[in-house]
């Protein structure tokens, strides 16, 4: 293994109205925390970092509660308004790269699999610094939600886009990463942010986990047609940055 040294690990958590998911989630991924930990993959000062995405339900005190029972292992932030799944993501990042060797970002309805977690750290400790998920079909998706994914990967391919196909945000990336990623995001002044095309073109050795996604055991889907377009306007406005900047 490259690295000898316990990397400290956050698992970053963005989180807009997911009441009935947090609990579940919460178990999940401290239970995984505690197993890696086990495995001598990861400190023991490794946490969970819930974003609260503006929520409008109970998402945030029952953060607070989880955090007030387990100080050490959960931490969390609450955005004063919903700035958007990416910004969620990119604040949670940036906060945790002040003491976390690697990071990674997972949705709270946990239909990534976190299982892939481990082969995730197995491929950074090989000296890979980025990580994608991706997942291995479609099956599950809905008429809607498929055409609609295809519109939208075709359209960033023929832009350019440079992102890999059926991955969205369940990734690993390390904190030198993340650090060229703070002066991408500066040098081209972002502020709607399109991590999926951004972090790929990082040029950091980068790896591929595939992994079969599951349906969502509780709660609605808050990824709807109209804020994959708004990704997709997203990619365009990075694209166009990126070529005439």
């Amino acid at each position: 293994m490259v690295n000898s040294k316990k990397p400290i690990l956050v698992i970053v958590i963005p989180c807009y109205n997911e009441e009935e998911v947090l609990a579940i989630s919460i178990e999940k991924l401290s239970a995984k925390i505690t197993e890696l930990v086990s495995k001598s993959m990861i400190s023991k000062k490794s946490s969970l970092l819930f974003v609260d995405d503006g929520s409008k339900d109970k998402t945030w005190s029952l953060i607070e509660e989880y955090k007030k029972e387990n100080p050490g292992l959960i931490q969390g932030i609450r955005l004063p308004v919903n700035c958007g799944h990416q910004n969620a993501l990119v604040y949670g990042m940036f906060h945790s790269k002040n003491y976390a060797d690697v990071i990674i970002t997972i949705d709270a309805d946990l239909q990534d699999d976190i299982n892939s977690i481990d082969s995730m750290l197995e491929s950074f400790l090989s000296g890979f610094e980025i990580v994608l998920g991706v997942r291995s079909s479609r099956q599950g998706d809905g008429f809607l939600k498929k055409t609609s994914a295809g519109i939208f990967y075709g359209l960033m391919h023929f832009l350019g886009a440079g992102i890999v196909k059926n991955h969205a945000d369940f990734r690993l990336i390390s904190k030198n990463a993340i650090d060229a990623l703070a002066v991408v995001l500066a040098a081209y002044k972002i502020q709607n942010y399109f991590l999926r095309g951004i972090i790929t073109g990082l040029g950091f050795k980068t790896n591929i986990v595939y992994y079969n996604r599951k349906q969502r055991f509780a709660g609605k889907s808050k990824y709807n047609v109209l804020k994959m377009f708004k990704l997709a306007l997203n990619g365009f406005a990075y694209v166009f940055k990126k070529k005439f900047n």
